[in-house]
């Protein structure tokens, strides 16, 4: 009997960098792949039309990640589309970088999330962490990878 486990498992880096070029806070942290991103690679598969995974999003809540979940609990500041998105030896990677201004307030985040749409769109990924401190002035960047058939 053939036994196989297919599984999508995403980790991210979190860096905050302030506007002089200095590293306040690096951290990495595990992710969940929820339902709605399940069914998303799912499609993609059969060749559903579905827009790709594009956009990073963040908020301040540290209610925890949920396979139901579909959208970031408390989203803040405007979804940043990807900088890099790459496909490598069953990794996807993605960058994005949510420059000064993004959110516009000093902001205490806490969870993080892939989406295929500025706005609304599918949830791929969900993850929160403890509080990143990002002020107006400071750039948050956040790499994402997501393994398929991780051990």
């Amino acid at each position: 009997m053939i036994n196989e486990d297919l599984r999508a498992i995403g980790k991210l880096k979190i860096e905050v960098i302030s506007p002089d070029g200095i590293v306040k806070d690096k951290r990495e942290v595990d992710n969940l792949v929820v339902d709605t991103g399940r069914t998303h690679i799912a499609s993609r598969m059969v060749g559903v039309a579905q827009n790709i995974m594009s956009h990073m999003a963040i908020g301040t809540s540290s209610t925890a990640a949920a396979a139901g979940q579909t959208t970031l609990t408390a989203e803040v500041g405007t979804r940043v589309a990807f900088t890099s998105y790459t496909n490598a030896s069953q990794v996807v990677t993605a960058i994005a970088t949510f420059g000064a201004s993004n959110p516009a307030t000093a902001q205490g985040i806490q969870e993080a999330g892939i989406f295929n749409a500025l706005t609304s769109g599918t949830m791929l990924c969900r993850t929160t962490f403890s509080v990143v401190n990002k002020d107006p002035a400071d750039t948050l960047q956040i790499t994402w990878t997501i393994t398929v058939n991780a051990p």
